[in-house]
């Protein structure tokens, strides 16, 4: 019997997916449970329709995190924070990734999560840093961040 798996079941197949499994496996487990249903051709367009929709959502996703890079990696985009420093550069405590979210948010209107700041560890000297964000799966770019004395 085929079936469209509407959800992930372990070792049979992924969401989305159509495949054939055994008929009792198919009416006993998989639809009882509402895992899968039967793969008609009504419920095959329909399929199909959601799959061209979710491609369309996640073009327009990717045409938005290109343009957040655009405005991101602008020569005047530099995020400016301040922290109290010794002599020597070094800051007392360190800029995590949620200041720097914050700081950008408040600077220039750009919302940000803080897990998309990919900052390996906090930055702890005065100065220029170039900060990688992950905007999409496909799409990275560099935040300039300045650290200055208070």
């Amino acid at each position: 019997m085929k079936v469209i798996f509407l959800e992930d079941v372990r070792g049979k197949g992924k969401r989305g997916e159509v495949k054939e499994v055994p008929d009792g496996y198919a009416q006993n487990f998989l639809i009882k449970n509402g895992k899968a249903k039967a793969a008609s051709r009504q419920a095959m367009s329909q399929l199909k329709g959601q799959q061209r929709a979710e491609q369309k959502r996640e073009e327009e996703e990717l045409e938005e995190a290109k343009a957040v890079k655009t405005k991101l990696e602008d020569d005047k985009t530099v995020v400016e924070l301040k922290a109290k420093s010794g002599t020597d550069g070094r800051l007392f405590g360190s800029i995590p990734s949620k200041q720097i979210a914050s700081a950008l948010d408040k600077q220039y209107g750009i919302k940000l999560d803080k897990r998309k700041i990919e900052l390996g560890e906090p930055i702890k000297v005065a100065g220029y840093t170039n900060v990688p964000v992950k905007l999409h799966s496909e799409v990275t770019a560099r935040i300039r961040v300045h650290v200055s004395e208070k």
